[in-house]
């Protein structure tokens, strides 16, 4: 139960923290005078009082109490050297508590605690952590901290679909990082999420050129960073129709990056390459099923639901390939009824599978339902995921003997954009 005088210091100190004033907190819904007593420890707070304040603070009731691993520090610490729910849990607690805390020390609980969102796929969530991440970077004004925030923010949006967005904050973190000479971590980084903006914006010769400086940038190594960059320079090359070129890189990540160092990654490497086996030409599903397979023995380990869901995506598209449409159906609505907890695209790549097998049933909703998708993709400035779409519906009216209809008026100023760069929808570019 929250007591005074307790409640009213910790309502102070969260408001202050703010820079909110009395007036501002109370607004419409509660007289000063009111919140003045609250704080003075003159009255003792209802719990509708409670609610409505914990709302216009962006916090969570419980938040009002002390909290019990004690300073932003402590909770940090721990945070760090666990990563148990329990203790991001408390980190976000004394975060919010803790509002006068250094800004250095909250860009480190706010950076666990957007790691801990991307973990579980909650990207809207990742997104808010990292909102605060970038805004204290640019008041901590050191450059390293900049780039590190701007850098993850660009992936994270590119992970829910913003393209445009996500385009600014690369450039912004890559020439930041190279204004200021920063090492090779922070470059390798900056870079990383550089080349895969620029491949879903369609902008390919570009991507391509970034990820070569890429490659040149981690040679020698082995580590989480350079598997990383093996995979993005395998994204590109996809997307520009070299298959033995991305088949290379990928192999090259999967032979000499191991488990112990980063599992997670290790398992969605396995997942990327199976997706390879599928869009290249012709198509190993004997292959993506071998690497599904290691994929999925490893997620008894660091099972998330995001991971889960992407391995039973990835099943569904298995199905597809092999002509087991049924099965792939019924994977479909496994995911349906779930949490979404994938990226933009992979939510539109179940789409584009929901609307494949309506057209092979014979319903025409599924043409339709592409063109949908694929002029929405345009819209959200993502060029490469509209071309992908777009020779999806035009090889799902060949394969449903359709092949005599014109897939939409205007359609054909898109062919271009077809060729290569459209058969890359089963890599993303990065891992979170």
């Amino acid at each position: 139960m929250l007591r005074q005088p307790a409640f009213g210091h910790r309502l102070r100190k969260l408001r202050t923290a703010r820079g909110l004033s009395q007036t501002a907190l109370a607004g419409e819904g509660m007289s000063t005078g009111y919140l003045s007593r609250l704080e003075s420890g003159a009255r003792q707070p209802t719990e509708r009082a409670v609610g409505y304040l914990a709302d216009r603070l962006g916090l969570e009731s419980a938040d009002f109490e002390e909290p019990a691993t004690g300073s932003l520090a402590h909770a940090l610490t721990l945070a760090a050297s666990t990563g148990s729910p329990d203790a991001v849990e408390a980190l976000r607690r004394a975060l919010a508590a803790e509002g006068h805390e250094s800004p250095v020390l909250r860009w480190q609980a706010l950076w666990l605690l957007a790691r801990a969102a991307r973990i579980q796929g909650d990207h809207a969530l990742e997104r808010d952590r990292l909102d605060q991440l970038v805004g204290l970077g640019e008041e901590v004004g050191v450059s390293e901290l900049r780039v590190r925030g701007l850098t993850r923010l660009a992936r994270c949006l590119r992970s829910i679909g913003e393209i445009t967005p996500a385009l600014d904050a690369a450039v912004e973190a890559h020439r930041i990082a190279l204004r200021e000479e920063l090492g090779v971590e922070d470059r390798a980084t900056a870079l990383l999420a550089l080349v895969s903006v620029q491949a879903e914006a369609g902008r390919i010769g570009d991507a391509r050129v970034h990820a070569d400086e890429l490659t040149v940038l981690v040679e020698g190594r082995s580590d989480a960073l350079w598997a990383e960059a093996m995979w993005t320079a395998a994204a590109v090359r996809m997307r520009l129709g070299d298959y033995p070129g991305a088949q290379s890189c990928l192999d090259d990540a999967l032979d000499r990056f191991g488990s112990q160092e980063d599992l997670v990654l290790w398992i969605r490497l396995r997942l990327a390459t199976a997706r390879l086996h599928l869009q290249k030409l012709p198509a190993d599903p004997e292959q993506a099923q071998r690497r599904a397979a290691e994929a999925e023995a490893a997620l008894a380990f660091v099972g998330t639901p995001a991971l889960r869901q992407d391995l039973t995506a990835l099943k569904a598209d298995l199905a597809f390939a092999t002509g087991r449409y049924d099965d792939a159906r019924d994977l479909l609505g496994t995911l349906a009824a779930d949490q979404p907890r994938m990226t933009y695209r992979g939510q539109v790549r179940l789409e584009i599978l929901r609307h494949q097998l309506l057209i092979l049933g014979g319903d025409p909703s599924g043409i339709q339902g592409l063109r949908d998708l694929a002029q929405q993709a345009q819209e959200d400035a993502n060029i490469d995921l509209a071309a992908e779409i777009w020779r999806v519906l035009a090889d799902a009216l060949t394969q449903a003997g359709h092949a005599g209809q014109v897939v939409h008026a205007g359609q054909a100023g898109h062919a271009g954009q077809v060729g290569q760069a459209g058969r890359l929808s089963g890599v993303s570019a990065v891992g979170g």
